[in-house]
């Protein structure tokens, strides 16, 4: 399944890249869940991201990898892949997009496809993840405007 929110912010593209680091990574945790960051290595191919998520009180690891990056005119841009899931999810994709708008706007996307091999049940969660990063949208505002 595919989940795609768009956020505007006041802030030049190039400078919101700058700012997608450790702390807007940890404020971007959504509510009701404990967050350990175990590895944030930054946003660049071949970094990695690894964390322990508290949900309902089961402990659970994810593992990401960044797969891809890039800077243009136009946006700049990196891919998360998961490659270590708590369940349900099997399989994981975050295109972040960083869109120049003008010299001061940026339209930030979150293009995320997911799924737990199940339609589903990919059905039945994509609820509760929509939420979660439609959540992001005043914290984004809050740190990078």
């Amino acid at each position: 399944m595919r989940i795609k929110i768009e956020t505007l912010v006041n802030c030049n593209y190039k400078d919101v890249s700058k700012k997608f680091n450790r702390d807007l990574f940890i404020a971007l945790k959504p509510p009701l869940v404990q967050l350990e960051l175990k590895v944030f290595d930054g946003c660049e191919t071949g970094d990695k991201v690894e964390m322990e998520l508290g949900i309902l009180g089961m402990k659970q690891e994810w593992k990401s990898l960044i797969t891809e990056h890039g800077l243009s005119d136009k946006e700049s841009f990196f891919v998360d892949e998961g490659v270590v899931l708590p369940p349900p999810l099997k399989e994981w994709k975050h295109h972040h997009i960083l869109e120049n708008v003008n010299d001061t706007k940026t339209k930030i996307i979150d293009d995320i496809q997911f799924s737990t091999g199940f339609k589903l049940l990919d059905i039945i969660i994509y609820p509760v993840l929509y939420v979660q990063f439609w959540y992001r949208k005043p914290i984004y505002k809050q740190f990078l405007n």
